[in-house]
């Protein structure tokens, strides 16, 4: 069963966000299409227009490949990628351990069902899911860690840099909490045989991430493409050296953010340099000081002709951050459509100029697909207490207290007292006036007062009435804290496996079937 609430209802995002998706006019200006209603058409013919570097793409995906088990989908979608006809539909995300959140899931196989979709409407083209790995980032606090059954398991490791070159070394002793977690779900043991293959088989995070994301999503055709690569990076050379050299981006993009930081909180700042220095160990940030530039915390530099030098033997070690990675994805990928997160949204209606400048074709932006799922157990606790699924959304004071008012026969609310209290204040601020104008500001004092005593006295009697409904106020709480997962939204904080160890491959399939391509709709979907 399926239900929806607007983006906008939940109470769980941005102002930004819901702007975003009602195309309000003061935010419509830093995106190219729709994302309620997207001309897909136009994005096709700009693409089109764009030499897309498809034979470099390939062979790289190709090597990229060649020690996987090979998958018919994947590898036709791979060859597809070679004629003019042919789109991707990209989501990015970071090779977080384990796939990290729930919510990661939900990107790829929205990026496969927008791709079904759009073969419905284009039968003339073909379109491939990819998913851009983020392998280069370097936060290890937020990719080293899950959240399972109530507890966070997390990756302790002395490694630095980029996690995507990290070894995955000391996650056997995880994946043996996370077999513990799982017990003996019926499709727990496959699942762990895939963990154990993808970690314990490869030599860093982001050949076990490809390995274990092929293995999950490969009969969908998902493409995996980790642009840590030489080649791949020496495509976007003539953009990296555009930015060592003359800083073109800080410009353009601190415009752009100039004139959306009027409205919203700005998502990324352009640094003078928007690359960092890629070794393995070591991701750090490039800057110039006169006719030198630096890695910052290194004893690395580089003048203008050793840093050419550099540029031309090892393109792979220069990483663009935020401001650069997105336009990078958009060079080396025929794309047509690019679907993500609030926090990516964000950064993205900073670039549309920067796009511009390159004559890089922006894609169709689109918010990511945000799911609830709901267990029969959980529905019937719901159905007792009457409350709805919606309601879910409120804080859960909020929820309770409303449940207490609806079901109480005491008068808790003190609407008749606040009014006597303003009638009878009223009154006395008449009679000072006439007495002495000066008393009009010690009775409005005392209104005050009066007013907040209420106030208080009705926090108590609703705190003494809940008394009487403990039973139904803690389920409410454990409804509220299985479905929202220490106060937040279950697919920021929870992770794909207990489901997965249920369901087996099932489960993806009834993701699939719940999602909506293209909408400004929360999802709720019951398992009945």
């Amino acid at each position: 069963m399926l239900e929806y609430i607007p983006y906008g209802k939940t109470g769980y995002f941005n102002q930004l966000v819901i702007d975003f998706l009602a195309e309000h006019t003061q935010i419509r200006p830093f995106y190219t299409y729709s994302p309620v209603h997207p001309d897909f058409s136009a994005a096709i013919q700009a693409r089109q227009n764009f030499d897309t570097p498809r034979a470099a793409l390939v062979a790289a995906l190709q090597q990229q490949y060649e020690l996987l088990e090979p998958v018919k989908e994947v590898t036709e979608n791979i060859q597809a990628l070679l004629q003019p006809n042919t789109f991707t539909v990209c989501t990015a995300h970071q090779p977080n351990i384990f796939t990290g959140y729930l919510y990661f899931v939900y990107k790829i196989l929205q990026t496969v069902k927008l791709c079904a979709s759009l073969k419905e409407q284009y039968p003339e083209y073909h379109f491939v899911p990819v998913y851009y790995m983020g392998s280069e980032d370097n936060d290890l606090e937020e990719l080293g860690s899950i959240y399972l059954e109530g507890k966070t398991l997390a990756w302790h490791t002395h490694q630095q840099g980029a996690v995507g070159r990290m070894q995955p070394e000391g996650l056997e002793a995880l994946i043996g909490e996370i077999k513990k977690a799982l017990g003996y779900a019926p499709h727990a043991a496959s699942l762990i045989s895939l963990l154990q293959q993808a970690y314990l088989e490869h030599d860093n995070i982001q050949a076990a991430t490809l390995s274990l994301v092929h293995a999950l999503f490969g009969k969908y055709g998902l493409v995996v493409l980790v642009p840590d690569n030489p080649d791949l990076k020496r495509l976007y050379l003539p953009v990296i050296k555009d930015e060592l050299f003359n800083q073109v981006s800080h410009r353009i993009v601190n415009d752009t953010v100039e004139k959306l930081s009027v409205y919203y909180k700005v998502q990324a700042n352009p640094r003078e340099i928007n690359l960092f220095y890629l070794q393995d160990g070591l991701r750090e940030r490039i800057v110039q000081e006169g006719e030198q530039w630096k890695v910052l915390h290194t004893s690395l530099t580089f003048t203008a002709t050793s840093l050419e030098q550099e540029l031309q033997a090892h393109p792979e070690r220069f990483s663009p951050n935020v401001i650069l990675r997105g336009m990078f994805q958009e060079s080396i990928l025929p794309n047509i459509a690019f679907i993500g997160g609030g926090g990516e949204i964000a950064y993205w209606l900073e670039l549309q100029t920067l796009f511009a400048h390159y004559q890089v074709p922006y894609p169709v932006v689109l918010l990511r697909n945000s799911l609830l799922l709901t267990d029969e157990a959980s529905q019937q606790r719901m159905a007792k207490l009457g409350i709805t699924t919606t309601e879910l959304f409120k804080p859960t004071e909020d929820i309770v207290n409303d449940f207490v008012k609806r079901h109480t026969n005491a008068a808790l609310v003190l609407k008749d007292e606040y009014a006597a209290i303003e009638q009878l204040f009223d009154a006395l601020e008449e009679k000072a006036r006439s007495i002495d104008i000066t008393l009009v500001a010690s009775t409005a004092s005392e209104r005050t007062q009066a007013l907040k005593s209420i106030g208080k006295l009705e926090h108590k009697f609703l705190r003494a009435e809940k008394k009487k409904f403990t039973w139904q106020t803690d389920q409410i709480r454990q409804v509220k804290n299985k479905l929202f997962p220490a106060g937040s939204l279950q697919e920021r904080k929870e992770n794909f496996m207990p489901w997965y160890a249920q369901e087996g491959p099932a489960f993806f399939d009834r993701i699939l079937e719940a999602l909506t391509p293209v909408t400004d709709q929360f999802i709720i979907q019951t398992r009945c």
